[in-house]
């Protein structure tokens, strides 16, 4: 399979018009049936059913067609990603992070990093997921944030220390506890507390000691989006480390009576011995040493 063939896929799957799709892919008619011939016999499935009056894509063809457009924005994104190296850099650094926030000082290290290593492209990736552990296992990202138990056990990683996130309820901003230092597991009492997808497991410990102590209504949400925007509706409120905290000032983060802490570390390979890992490091390390006093 070709890129030609993938365009002819792909626009055939548009217009489901051989005629109109040769024109505006500007090859001939026998030249389209040719390529999407080619591509069925080496799939080994119809693509599209064809009679004398309409073209239509088979079941496996609507699945293969989206599978194409993945894979065509992924090369479209490699070819881009190549050109920019290849123009102005001599090498890359790739660093992996879930969100903006987990790493206060980002803009700040971007522009320290790039005025003393102008030469090395710094890709930032944001991976909200745990496909991000993956990224960096298959060594396709070469710096990522982490909690430190996640890489603990990965005999090829090595770690560097950030902070400590304390955990937070998050809250409207017009709601009555908004004014508390400190909330409790009793001031949370009637109220609807949200758990479900991304808790870490210092978090689990301290949802299910709230949960346990049986005054609160549970609402399970499968991820941190899906919580906020229950909290922003008023649904409810959640429990989540100071890390996700953008500080657009949309929600309020007051701290939650527990001891529990969030190890927050920034994971590398053991092998990349290379000047801009472990400049990128201490820049991070650096910021976090010279913060003063701000909440985490």
């Amino acid at each position: 399979m070709n890129t030609k063939q993938i365009d002819c896929v792909l626009e055939l799957s548009n217009t489901l018009n051989f005629s109109r799709a040769a024109e505006n892919l500007f090859i001939s008619q026998p030249s389209l049936t040719y390529q999407i011939q080619s591509l069925e016999e080496e799939a080994g499935f119809k693509i599209f059913d064809r009679t004398a009056k309409s073209v239509a894509l088979t079941p496996a063809g609507t699945q293969f067609c989206i599978a194409l457009r993945r894979i065509k924005n992924d090369i479209k994104a490699a070819v881009e990603e190549g050109q920019n190296i290849g123009s102005k850099y001599s090498s890359s650094l790739n660093v992996c992070v879930p969100m903006r926030s987990c790493i206060t000082f980002l803009p700040q290290i971007v522009q320290k990093f790039e005025k003393a290593m102008p030469n090395v492209a710094l890709n930032i990736k944001f991976v909200y997921d745990e496909t991000r552990l993956d990224y960096f296992l298959r060594k396709e990202q070469d710096i990522l944030f982490a909690r430190e138990q996640e890489l603990s056990r990965f005999t090829g990683a090595a770690t560097v220390p950030l902070f400590k996130s304390r955990l937070y309820i998050i809250l409207r901003r017009d709601d009555p506890l908004c004014t508390k230092k400190l909330i409790t597991a009793d001031d949370l009492a009637e109220r609807t507390f949200m758990v479900g997808g991304g808790s870490t497991p210092e978090m689990i410990a301290v949802q299910n000691r709230i949960i346990r102590g049986g005054k609160v209504k549970v609402l399970n949400c499968p991820d941190h989006q899906t919580a906020l925007l229950n909290v922003a509706a008023g649904r409810g409120v959640t429990l989540s480390p100071g890390f996700t905290n953008d500080r657009t000032g949309e929600f309020v983060y007051v701290p939650f009576d527990c001891k529990e802490r969030c190890h927050c570390v920034l994971g590398y390979h053991k092998d990349d011995t290379r000047e801009s890992v472990k400049y990128f490091l201490e820049l991070c390390q650096a910021a976090y040493k010279n913060a003063g006093n701000i909440d985490l």
